[in-house]
């Protein structure tokens, strides 16, 4: 086994769990917690300690994992971006991710800034920015589930890869 390749595969294994570790967080328990939290005056420690903390790990675990999986592409980048040559599978994937990165970096990241009162914002432009950074979070969680597949199953070219 390469060095490079294997380490390349490492990092965006641990990154990528990372990434789609804190996805799943945030869908499936930070969102109902901030709910309740704000129902009874306490969701002040999650906004202020938590959510900061937890989207900063998020967005760039999402840049290291899609980095990484670049690398680990390699020669083979433009035909899994191209969907060609075998490389069908992994580029569904390599889509699905690319999306999803652009996803936290221009919708959901700008307008978690916006609610976290990290920029200023008044009441609606909050509200529309919930809204925003709510269905691309969601789009991202069920955009994980094929993309998560892809990438697992969809590697014709182990050689090429490094597996």
């Amino acid at each position: 086994m390469e060095l490079m390749p294997a380490l390349a595969r490492w990092i965006h294994f641990l990154a990528g769990v990372t990434w789609i570790g804190l996805l799943y967080y945030f869908n499936l328990v930070q969102m109902a917690a901030l709910k309740d939290a704000g129902a009874d005056g306490t969701a002040a420690g999650i906004t202020k300690h938590v959510a900061p903390r937890a989207l900063l790990w998020f967005r760039w675990s999402a840049l290291v994992t899609w980095l990484a999986g670049a690398a680990l592409l390699g020669a083979g980048f433009m035909n899994a971006f191209m969907l060609r040559n075998g490389y069908e599978a992994i580029g569904i994937g390599a889509w699905l991710g690319t999306i999803m990165l652009f996803n936290v970096w221009v919708l959901i990241w700008p307008n978690q800034q916006k609610i976290l009162g990290m920029v200023p914002a008044d009441d609606a432009a909050k509200a529309k920015a919930r809204r925003v950074a709510m269905l691309a979070s969601r789009t991202n969680m069920m955009l994980s589930i094929p993309m998560l597949f892809f990438m697992a199953n969809g590697l014709s070219h182990r050689a090429v890869l490094g597996f």
